[in-house]
Formats: C-alpha cells, structure tokens, sequence
C-alpha cells in the first residue's frame, strides 16, 4: 500500500509518542529526529526482509565488498529519497511544524571513512541496490571518526569525532551472529594421516554485527552493510577472584580488544600501532568471512560451488588477508586439500588497487604478522612457495624477478603481491592509472598473468551528489529532459542539445547562483566572512597532500595578489578560494599546508587595498555533508595533482556533474573527462605523466633553473620565509627547502607558469558568460558517463557474473516525476 502524507503523518505521531511518551509539541529536536529515523527504518524493513527472502528463496549470486573505508554522509535524506518520500516526510512533519530540513542538519555524518575510498564505496552500495544487484558491504563500526579536525591560530588540532555520542538509529545490532577472531597463540601441527593445525594459546575477539539497511532506488531492493565492533567475551572480563589485580586486567584486557575497533587508521609508525592496524585489518575479513560462509553453507552445504554462489571483491590493499583466511577455513574447518582451496579462493576473490603510491603498498614485517597471526602466516608462507615455484617454471633463474615478485622477501609480507597472486582479477580505476599499473609499478604480474588485469573507471552516484544535494539545477534537468535520469544517468547526455540555449543557460546560471548564496550564508554565518556571490568560486577540497599540490594552488593566490598589490586598478574578476581536507595526523609538512592556508587567508582578507577581489576560506572539518553545500555551489573544480599520482580522483566527477569546470592536469578519470567533454570544456596544464616519468627515471629537472628565470616564482618562493606571512619566517621552512633543497619531487615550481596561464585563460572564459554557461552544461551533459551505476555495473558483468534482481516497487512511490 503506498505512503500518503495522512498515513505518513499519524504513523510518525504514533512513534513518536511511543518512544518518548509525549507529543511533538513536547519532544527535543533529537527525539523528533530519533522518531523519524525509526519511522523511516520500519519502511525500509519490510524491504529488506522481502530482499533477504528472496535472495534465498532463488539462491542467487552475491557480492560482498569489504572495505576498511565506507564514508556514507547523511543517510536520513537518502533514504527518503531512494523511498521516495521525501515530499511526504516533508509536507506531513510542516502540519506538525517541524522542518525535516533542521531534522537532517541534527545527523552526524558517520566517523565510517575518511576520503576518496571511503566515499567511492559508499557510491558503490548505492549504485548495487539501485541497479538491483545482490550485494552487500563488510566494513568496521568505528567508536570514533578519524578525528575532528579544528582550526586554532590556522593550525588543524585534532580531537576525538564522537559521532556515536547520540547513537546510531540506522543499524541493527545482531549478537546472535556475532563470530569469534584469533590473534596470537601458537599453532601445533598433528599428522595422523592427514596434517592438522591446531590454534592454541590464543587471544580471542568477539566481533558482534551491526547492519544498515542499504536501499535502491524506488526499486524495493534493500541490501546490507554489515559493521563489524570489537568486544571481549563476558567470561574474558568477569573478574574471578577479589583479587583488584584480576579486575584492573581485566578491564585493561577489554579496552585492549575494543581498541580494534575504536578508530579508522591507527597510527603506525610505533610497533605497537602496527600491531593494532594489523589486528584491525584482519579482524575484519575474519569476521567478515565466517559470516558469509556460514549464511552459504545454510543454504548451498558444500564450499566447492563458493565461487558460483559468492563473489568477494576486496578494496585495495587492506582487506588482502581475505586470501589467506579464507584459505585457513576451506583448509583447517572444511578439510579441503590444498589445491582445491587455492583453486575455490582465486575464482572468488577480485581486487581493486586505487594507489600506485610507495607508502600505500601495503607491506608488514615477518616477525611482527608471525606473532599476530601465526597460523595466517604458515598460509601466506605456502602460498609464496607456490607463487615463487610457479615464477621459477616461468623464469628460471631470474632471481631478481622472483624476489621482486614474492608475496614474502626481505624480512616483509607485501599484501599487494598477495592480492595479485590470490585474486583472480585485478582492476586499476582510470585508464592512465590502469596503464602505469600494467606497465610500470605492477608490470613484472602483468608479464607473468595479463589475463588478470583490467580497467574500471571509478564513478560518483548521481543521486546523492546531484539529485539530492543540487535540487535547483535536478529540477532543471528534470523539467528539460524528464527524471528517467535519476535511475539511468546515460539519459542526461540530452542535454547536450540545450547547451547553448540561452533560456536553459539562463535558467542554470540562477541556479548555480542560488547555490553560491547558500554557501555564503553558511560561510559567514560561520567564519563571519562575506563574500561576492558573483565572484568565481574555486574549489580545491580534498586530502591535504603533497602530491595533490594545495601547495601550487596557494603559490598561484600568492602571485595573483603580489599583481593586485602592484597595481590596485588591475582589471581581474573576483576570486573565492576555498579549500577544505585533512592533514593526516603525523604528516608534517600536510599540516604546516593549512597554517600556509590560513596565514595567506589572514593577509588577504583583511587587505582593504586589494577591494575584496581575493578572499580565502579553509572549511574546517570536511566531510560528506560540506562536500554537498561546497560542490553544487563552485565554478571552479580544483583537480592539479602531479600527473601520474591521482588514480582516479571521484571528486572531480561531482564537480562535473554538478557543472563546475575542471582545472586540471592530465591525470586519472580527468583524461577520461577531458575526452567526454572535449578540450573546449576543460583546462588542462602542466606536465603529463609521461614526462614525470621520465624526470623520475632520467632525471633533467632542476627546480633552480625555473626559480632563477621566472620572477615570479622566486617572489612567491622567498615570501614563504622572508615575513610576507603573518606567521613568521621559519613555519614555512619546510615547504621553501622541498622545493628547491630537496628537488620539487612533486613539480611545484615545473608546473607553476602553465598552472598561471591556465588560470588566466579560465578568467578569460568565466567572462564570456554564454561560452561559460555552454562549458558548465557540457560538463552536466557528459557525466553519466561517471555515474557509479555504470562502474558497478561492469563489476557485476565483467568481473563478478552477478545479475540484477527484480522485486517490484516497494511502497508504490516511484516517481516519474520532479525531483524531490
């Protein structure tokens, strides 16, 4: 029976009274959020178990996509939308005087993630259920984000991200399915005809589920991220004697195991911090594993048809030890042989690399896994002796190849070679990055088994990061093209032939307009900063990195205002910049970047000589939710790695979508956007990856030589440490010495006269407001070309052998309709 307002009204007044015991008139605005959650979650319920039964009932295949990372944002207004309730919710909490708006501002976005991973698998739980695909995510249930990140004196401090403090309403918590974990011990081996390996000694952890319903869109499909937590069993903590000894153990014992599960990325760089990251890492696809195993063997008996039945993709490196662990329970709990094992793990198992940086590749000491994991180890042990004895029937006698190659060599486990070697299919995110995978940083796998390797171009979910958090311009592309764009993105390519219709342009540039207003209010509401709505708004949010160049984007700022302090009548449009990204903790010169931010901010905005034509904004705290109010508002996306690095990059996609145009080098999914658009509808600059490749290995570049003939770059270099800064001339020591002591590894000062005329030549176009307008539509037009729903779809084809399902329309609200 479809939803109405009057049903929806009086079943949200009925929850509301018998959760708190009160009225609306009555309740907090948590408690009227906590009602609505609820309300909302009963609906999604009565799909899900129609989605579970069915998946039962027709034994089809299904993917499990584990993932240290799942930044999910806001699910309330998701939700509704997927629903299609949100004109209902709506309207029927206005007759009770509630704004669902406030309500949504009340959700803390999830402490599930941290960047550009994380939110790619988020996209990806959206686009399997909306696509109908039977899917689901394994993740962690992190106690804390990674951390909140505050502003003080320009500097990021970080404290804990309580996100939980209010709990969570959209998980279920399932102890009856909790599993057990095993760290430590020894491990004794028994022959009695067959070897048996028996775990003694060991340390054990309970993992308890807690699952979030993960809805499609308008489709009744509903699947499942399961979160696993961390907690000691009761008959571990209980003290057993009067002993105050026992119980201080005890208590430490149980904040020890629950530590696994407290917060995304432990620091590593102590011994004891990569025991933690270790135990973290493989207690997740432990818990993961034996959850998907049982539910199969319910179902299915036997493990030899797994491969038929499940499909695991792991993304990147983290959840590598699926391989070995699976291994462990064909091998230790279901008695196969070794090859059968080996065989069934390999045709189940798909991996996704996103990184070809050095320090992600992850690798671990032998000492330190044998000690954490020392039955994992023996199964990691063997599986190099086979990997290796295979590459010697191959290569023989190529030492150097086989050692490069092993899963195990000079005293580390390298979890990327596991991955390659334990996999059947390895898939890069961007066809550049794929290339440089191939030919470059995993070349000597691709000789050994190109068959494996192959392409998935990352991709963004149309719904959140257009539908939803652009309404104006969702509305204008639903009243110009209809709405089948929502569930089919390839549909918004229509709108190529409006581009340069001057209504449909005019109609865009209020709508962008009305964005930028939204954004001011906040900015100043926050920062008490005001800005010029008909300034270009330049986005370049992202992780605080040094490949990712915030460094380039302020020398440009620095450079733009030494030409307004020369001549105050210099004729350029406005300027907004806005930045927004974490600095990992203990990453020095990431952090010392946003003091350089807010410094150059702290001269700039208050200069009155310069008539507000530059103003700088650092949004502390960038999340999914500040991702959603800074993205539809911009001009400008930011996307100026060194070329070669950035994998992928999905931000830009949601810039694109939303009809910012792309400043960028030529690197990832931005070759991949350059080509869908056209060079007329980007700017590109700077070096390509090739060329960076060839410095690396041929040398040639000289970061002197540019400091020495462009003045501008010496200006901008020296006011780093001559006191131009307000914070003084050593904070930013650093920064001048990796630029010209340490060799510009990452092409700063190269790039910087491209990157100026790039800038110029984008002012040039935002004048000519129609030849703006076409580039931003351009953008829109393309970009389902970039949704979700098409990576994932080649997933399931191509990789998995997964079929959408097909359960019919949940509440009866799909809408052909407006957007909501």
């Amino acid at each position: 029976m479809p939803v109405t307002k009057e049903r929806f009204r009086q079943e949200y007044i009925t929850k509301l009274e018998l959760m708190y015991g009160d009225d609306a008139g009555h309740t907090s605005s948590l408690e009227k959020y906590n009602a609505l959650v609820s309300l909302v979650r009963d609906y999604l319920a009565q799909q899900w178990k129609k989605t579970r039964a069915h998946y039962r009932r027709t034994g089809t295949k299904q993917v499990y996509y584990f993932s240290i990372e799942f930044l999910l944002g806001r699910l309330l207004g998701a939700n509704l939308f997927n629903l299609g309730l949100t004109e209902i919710c709506r309207e029927a909490l206005a007759e009770l005087n509630i704004d669902l708006h406030e309500l949504e501002k009340i959700e803390e976005d999830p402490g599930l993630g941290n960047g550009g991973l994380g939110r790619l698998a988020a996209c990806y739980l959206d686009s399997m259920a909306a696509k109908n695909l039977p899917g689901h995510g394994m993740g962690i249930r992190y106690r804390y984000g990674l951390f909140e990140q505050r502003i003080i004196d320009g500097y990021q401090r970080e404290f804990t991200d309580d996100w939980l403090m209010d709990g969570f309403y959209w998980d279920i918590r399932k102890p009856a399915e909790a599993v057990e974990v095993r760290f430590g011990g020894r491990v004794r081996i028994k022959s009695n005809g067959k070897t048996q390996y028996i775990h003694e000694n060991y340390e054990t952890v309970l993992a308890v589920p807690y699952d979030v319903p993960v809805a499609g869109y308008r489709n009744g499909l509903v699947n499942t991220l399961r979160l696993w937590s961390a907690e000691a069993k009761l008959s571990d903590i209980a003290c057993h004697s009067d002993e105050s000894k026992d119980c201080q153990k005890a208590v430490e014992f149980n904040h020890a195991v629950e530590e696994i599960s407290n917060i995304l990325y432990p620091d590593d760089t102590t011994y004891e911090g990569k025991v933690l990251r270790l135990k973290q890492q493989y207690f997740l696809v432990s818990a993961g594993l034996q959850s998907i195993l049982r539910n199969y063997k319910e179902q299915n008996g036997h493990l030899k048809e797994l491969p038929q039945k499940i499909a695991i993709h792991i993304n990147d490196t983290h959840p590598v030890l699926t391989i070995p662990e699976l291994m462990r329970i064909l091998i230790d709990e279901e008695k196969l042989e070794w090859d059968e094992a080996w065989k069934i793990t390999v045709e189940t198992i798909s991996y996704t690399n996103h990184t070809i940086l050095p320090e992600a590749l992850e690798k671990w000491p032998v000492d330190l896994f044998k000690q954490v994991l020392p039955r994992i180890y023996m199964i990691v042990e063997e599986i190099n002796e086979g990997f290796c004895r295979s590459l010697w029937e191959r290569y023989p006698g190529e030492w150097d190849r086989i050692s490069a190659m092993a899963v195990i060599s000079y005293g580390q486990v390298h979890m990327a070679h596991l991955a390659i070697a334990g996999s059947h299919s390895v898939n890069g995110v961007a066809a550049l990055h794929t290339e440089i995978l191939k030919h470059k940083v995993m070349r000597l796998f691709y000789e050994f088994s190109p068959e494996k390797f192959n392409n998935k171009t990352n991709g963004v979910t149309q719904r959140r990061w257009l539908a939803q958090c652009n309404p104006p311009v969702a509305a204008l592309i639903t009243d110009t093209i209809g709405a089948e764009w929502i569930e089919s993105p390839q549909h918004l390519i229509k709108l190529k032939q409006y581009v340069e219709d001057s209504g449909f342009q005019q109609y865009l540039s209020r709508a962008k307009l009305q964005n930028k207003v939204m954004l001011a209010k906040y900015i100043k509401g926050k920062y008490d900063i005001s800005l010029d709505i008909n300034s270009i708004f330049d986005a370049h949010i992202k992780r605080i990195h040094a490949y990712k160049r915030q460094t380039l984007n302020i020398l440009h700022i620095m450079d733009l205002y030494n030409r307004l302090k020369d001549n105050p009548l210099l004729d350029i449009t406005p300027r907004t910049f806005i930045f927004g990204g974490k600095a990992a903790s203990n990453y020095h010169i990431a952090k010392a970047t946003i003091k350089l931010i807010n410094s150059l901010a702290q001269t700039v905005n208050n200069d009155k000589s310069i008539h507000d034509k530059i103003k700088i904004i650092f949004m502390e705290n960038y999340n999914v939710s500040l991702a959603e109010l800074i993205i539809p508002a911009s001009d400008v996306s930011e996307q100026i790695p060194t070329a070669s690095y950035e994998a992928s990059g999905t931000g830009n996609m949601k810039f694109m979508m939303n009809g910012a145009v792309t400043i960028g080098t030529l690197d990832g999914a931005n070759i991949e956007i350059k080509n869908a658009v056209g060079e007329e509808n980007i700017i590109v600059f700077g070096l390509t990856a090739d060329e960076v490749l060839q410095y690396y290995r041929y040398g040639g570049y000289n970061p002197w030589d540019v400091y020495n003939s462009d003045q501008r770059v010496r200006t901008v270099v020296e006011q780093l440490i001559n006191g131009f800064l307000p914070a003084g001339k050593e904070v930013f020591r650093d920064h001048y010495d990796s630029l010209l002591h340490q060799g510009d590894h990452f092409f700063v000062l190269k790039d910087f006269a491209s990157y100026v005329q790039a800038q110029n030549i984008l002012e040039e176009r935002f004048r000519n407001k129609a030849r703006w307008l076409k580039m931003c539509a351009c953008n829109i037009a393309h970009s389902g070309a970039f949704s979700s729903d098409r990576t994932f779809s080649e997933y399931a084809a191509e990789i998995w052998g997964v079929r959408p399902q097909r359960l019919g329309n949940g509440n009866g609200n799909r809408s052909t309709g407006p957007v909501n």
